[in-house]
């Protein structure tokens, strides 16, 4: 069983929904980048990205030559990292969702 690194990053990408998350991602980016943007939980996003890093890259702790071990290194990689990106992705949701109905309240009046 030859599995290519890409077809084993769709495969992983399917993973809970993260395909339809990957707009609320890219927004998440953009937001970081931002001066007022969200603030996320860095462990969330970094790990990630550096799993990605580890996965595009040629080099290999343990490689993918080697029968079934090679490819499972990546796939428990996977495994960690999309949860935590998904995760993340939901907070900001909840947070944009906030920042949005905080903005549209200009002036307030208590009456009694």
């Amino acid at each position: 069983m030859k599995l290519s690194k890409i077809a084993l990053a769709k495969e992983a990408f399917r993973h809970k929904g993260f395909i339809a998350k990957i707009p609320v991602i890219i927004r998440m980016v953009k937001s970081v980048m931002s001066k007022n943007g969200y603030k996320p939980s860095y462990k969330n996003v970094i790990l990630p990205g550096l799993v990605l890093v580890y996965l595009i890259s040629p080099i290999d702790v343990l490689p993918d030559w080697i029968p079934l071990i090679g490819v499972m290194d990546d796939l428990a990689l996977l495994a960690f990292a999309i949860p935590m990106l998904i995760r993340e992705a939901e907070k900001f949701v909840a947070w944009e969702t906030e920042t949005k109905a905080g903005n549209n309240i200009s002036d307030a009046e208590i009456i009694s």
